[in-house]
């Protein structure tokens, strides 16, 4: 199964969710049989996602945040117990924005891992290296020490790992080439591949890129930003996933 998501970050209205989510009803969900494709919106629009998506759709719904308290004095921040009742079954933890942005260390993302799992939903855990840390040839010690971190004390066999390298995420993010990322999968493979759902890649995966990402060996699937922040965009890159995984099913 190929995991395929993606994070309309800071983005997205009432009204251009409803069209979003129109585009993936509308479209032909057998083309992407062995896929499990999941969407993480802003919170604002989170439960109203969840009702136009409907209790049987086969796309997971995420947050892009929860605090690790259930409740209390956490002036605008949500818990997980909040982001699960409006109908998220996946939260986004560890993103290299948060943890720049924000003051999410290592410790913190543990807590939030910790809660979101204590409250049986997925974590979609991020880790990811800066184009400094890449060029000294640092990326799997970076990388795996993040994960190690935020998986301390916790069954991992719920967490989705996405491996977003800071140089290669946003809008001047650059392409990955082959070589660039098979040390790290190969690492990731090897320390989690057996005890977590899925080794995701993210950062700028688009309709040109798709099939040789998903080509990489330990590549279980895509994080997806721009190219799927609108529902034909999304869809395309769903399809994309589903031939490369009826490939390997035969």
């Amino acid at each position: 199964m190929l995991w395929v998501g993606t994070s309309w970050k800071m983005n997205g209205t009432r009204a251009s969710s409803r069209t979003y989510v129109e585009a993936l009803k509308q479209a032909d969900h057998s083309a992407w049989d062995g896929v499990q494709a999941f969407i993480i919106p802003p919170a604002t629009v989170l439960a109203e996602v969840s009702e136009l998506l409907g209790p049987d759709s086969d796309v997971l719904l995420g947050a892009q945040n929860a605090h690790w308290a259930d409740a209390g004095a956490w002036t605008g921040e949500v818990s997980v117990p909040q982001v699960a009742d409006a109908g998220a079954q996946l939260v986004e933890v560890g993103h290299s924005e948060r943890r720049a942005n924000f003051g999410d260390t290592d410790e913190v993302v543990n807590k939030k891992v910790r809660a979101i799992i204590g409250h049986g939903l997925r974590p979609v855990l991020c880790v990811g290296e800066s184009q400094e840390v890449f060029d000294a040839g640092d990326s799997v010690k970076f990388i795996t020490d993040q994960a190690d971190s935020a998986l301390q004390g916790v069954d991992p066999s719920s967490v989705v790992l996405a491996y977003e390298p800071i140089w290669a995420i946003g809008e001047h993010g650059r392409e990955p080439q082959r070589d660039d990322l098979l040390r790290a999968f190969d690492a990731l493979q090897s320390r989690y591949g057996d005890a977590v759902t899925a080794v995701i890649y993210g950062g700028s995966a688009n309709p040109g890129n798709a099939r040789e990402l998903l080509g990489i060996p330990g590549v279980e699937g895509l994080f997806i930003g721009r190219a799927a922040w609108t529902g034909p965009g999304y869809v395309q890159m769903l399809g994309i996933a589903g031939e490369v995984a009826r490939a390997h099913q035969g």
